[in-house]
């Protein structure tokens, strides 16, 4: 892990941008020189990790005494999407436009996504566990398709956050039924491209006993900034 920039805010959080082989990310720290707990922050749908609202979640979290790393997955913000992918991409405004079923689309896509994005996180994960400033135990907030395959797969995480809002292929569907953590899952009731009781089934699928849903009238975008609060809360329950 090559850390290039670094940058102080008056509230003396630490903002530094890494390289890790190819993989570009953003780690946050708090002032604190005590090793602090972890959270995973993903995004998806082609967001650069640099986009505001992402950023304001992370400082928010960090402000509750977490480090946050965010890393571009592949094919999101200046990373070179694969040919496949744009071809997927075009299929799928075609498809929109045209008022045809997109889920085959979707599943082809989105699918493909995971299996790269996630063992750059893996990778990302062991880099950053070496860190002093970092003690872990880790959570995990974000992108669901991506989140639920880590979950199943990686003992260090320890609690997680899911935002509802975005296609989640069958594999990830029924790997779901393997998460034991604890879960916290964020759902906007208006999401005109997501199905609502498609995540409402999603939620039932969860095999954690100790899993909370939150649903919010109003779109895709409208997430309330209380579910931030709660949402560290949450994490404090579970990584302090």
């Amino acid at each position: 892990m090559q850390f290039t920039s670094e940058r102080r805010f008056d509230d003396g959080v630490i903002e530094r941008e890494f390289t890790l082989g190819e993989i570009p990310g953003t780690l946050w720290t708090p002032p604190s020189p005590a090793p602090a707990p972890l959270v995973l922050m993903a995004h998806n749908n082609g967001l650069p990790k640099g986009e505001p609202r992402l950023v304001a979640r992370a400082r928010r979290s960090v402000a509750y005494g977490y480090a946050v790393a965010s890393i571009d997955a592949p094919g999101c913000g200046d990373r070179p999407r694969s040919t496949a992918d744009e071809q997927a991409r075009a299929d799928l405004g075609r498809a929109l436009g045209a008022g045809e079923p997109i889920d085959e689309i979707l599943e082809s896509l989105v699918g493909s996504l995971v299996e790269r994005a996630v063992p750059e996180w893996r990778t990302t994960l062991d880099a950053l566990l070496t860190l002093p400033e970092i003690s872990g135990p880790v959570g995990y907030s974000g992108w669901t398709a991506v989140g639920i395959r880590l979950a199943a797969i990686e003992p260090r995480i320890s609690a997680v956050g899911f935002f509802a809002g975005g296609y989640v292929p069958r594999a990830q569907r029924e790997e779901a039924r393997q998460i034991t953590i604890p879960l916290l899952f964020l759902l906007q009731w208006d999401d005109e491209g997501n199905p609502r009781q498609r995540a409402l089934d999603l939620f039932d699928a969860f095999g954690t006993q100790e899993k909370t849903l939150h649903a919010n009238t109003g779109g895709h975008t409208g997430t309330p900034w209380f579910e931030v609060e709660d949402g560290n809360r949450f994490f404090d329950r579970h990584l302090k």
